[in-house]
């Protein structure tokens, strides 16, 4: 007695979902380019800037030379201590984060550079760097 076995379905491939996906997809695209149409539909001229500055730089640190005899230099353009403030809070108004170095002489009195960090405090800067060098061994 043979038995009976049910006939072997073939498989089939539903295309269903992807024909939906693919129509939702065109649809996207179409509302889509719809937007970029309202964007560009009034002619508008854009005023022109000539000295633009990029908005993801930073400034660089400003570097404050104090001499032994306590000359005051801002780069190298000397300076009083009224100068030098002035300096400082045009700085900090342009930029709130501006960062000083100070390159206090080795051999000069304390009281010089003391004097470069006063200054900075009263313009409001808070990011103060005191240059140094590192020895090297001459063994």
């Amino acid at each position: 007695m043979p038995l009976k076995t049910s006939e072997v379905e073939e498989p089939a491939l539903n295309l269903t979902p992807m024909i939906d996906i693919v129509l939702l997809l065109v649809i996207f695209f179409m509302v889509g380019t719809q937007f970029t149409e309202h964007e560009s539909q009034f002619e508008i001229v854009l005023p022109t800037v000539s000295d633009a500055q990029p908005l993801t730089s930073l400034p660089d640190e400003i570097v404050i030379n104090v001499t032994k005899d306590g000359s005051i230099y801002l780069g190298s353009e000397p300076k009083t201590p009224a100068e030098l403030e002035v300096d400082l809070r045009e700085a900090k108004a342009r930029y709130a984060d501006q960062a000083v170095v100070i390159r206090g002489d080795q051999v000069g009195p304390y009281q010089h550079p003391m004097t470069v960090i006063n200054i900075c405090k009263r313009a409001k800067i808070k990011v103060i760097q005191l240059a140094n060098k590192i020895e090297e061994n001459g063994s």
